[in-house]
């Protein structure tokens, strides 16, 4: 289970109020880490303004996906860019 931070009040953005960057960036990081269907050793995380981005290489079909369903688990729906490519 992944506690989804309360980050603002008005847009729900992935970093607001209350939480910084690096928090927010951990979080997520350590969310794919756990996952056990997913190979998430060569994502990295980072933000870009109120989105959460993905970076690196995916092995398996569904793997983009699934990583990001499991960031936008902990920061919003709609905040999470992909920039993974399949190998």
């Amino acid at each position: 289970m992944v506690l989804r931070f309360q980050t603002t009040e008005d847009h729900g953005g992935a970093c607001g109020q209350g939480h910084s960057l690096t928090s927010t960036r951990a979080a997520v990081e350590s969310a794919l880490r756990v996952a056990s269907d997913v190979d998430t050793g060569e994502i990295v995380v980072s933000i870009l303004g109120q989105y959460v981005i993905l970076e690196g290489f995916i092995r398996q079909d569904g793997h983009v996906e699934r990583a990001i369903e499991i960031a936008e688990d902990v920061v919003r729906k709609g905040y999470v860019r992909s920039r993974m490519l399949r190998r």
